[in-house]
């Protein structure tokens, strides 16, 4: 199952960022659901109370959209929220909504590790690290528990095995934060 993490406030960019479009007219918010939703069978998108156009937008994208009540605590609240909403999956993706880059075949190459019983899944591209994440369920405690802004960095912390998935996709790298970095291509 996929988690798509869109209940940022966009402050860097000014607010709406995943609403913004890219060089072909789709939005930051719709590719990153689309290129997830290509790899998995489930999305849960997490967004903001209020958010409603950024819902609708995903919820087209065949999203199933969840409003996380405190999604100003930070991405961890977001997070955590959105595997509450997974149930009790095998295993999670968390995906962020402002790298709409990351192709579809790297998504899948998390997904099949984790189908192979991995329970921390992580993409690099030329030596860094990357993303989505992808979580087993020995992971669903810790997660389900976060409320700050770090996310699961925390949890990537402490895990005792992580499986690194070497891919040829700077998209796991490259995230919108400014209007400057929707120029590039």
């Amino acid at each position: 199952m996929g988690i798509l993490l869109a209940a940022g406030a966009a402050t860097r960019f000014g607010g709406g960022k995943l609403l913004a479009k890219l060089a072909d007219g789709t939005t930051v918010g719709r590719r990153a659901c689309a290129n997830l939703a290509a790899a998995v069978p489930e999305v849960i998108a997490v967004v903001r109370p209020g958010d409603d156009e950024l819902a609708q937008e995903l919820a087209a994208a065949g999203a199933r959209v969840t409003v996380c009540p405190d999604a100003q605590v930070g991405m961890g609240a977001s997070l955590a929220h959105g595997v509450r909403a997974a149930g009790d999956a095998d295993a999670v993706m968390i995906a962020l909504a402002d790298m709409p880059w990351i192709r579809p075949d790297t998504f899948e190459a998390v997904a099949a590790e984790l189908r192979r019983g991995e329970q921390l899944v992580v993409p690099r591209h030329q030596g860094k690290r990357g993303h989505p994440v992808g979580f087993g369920r020995v992971h669903r405690p810790a997660l389900t528990v976060l409320g700050n802004d770090e996310g699961a960095r925390e949890v990537i912390a402490h895990a005792t095995a992580i499986r690194w998935t070497d891919v040829d996709d700077p998209g796991v790298l490259r995230d919108v934060d400014t209007a400057a970095d929707l120029e590039v291509s």
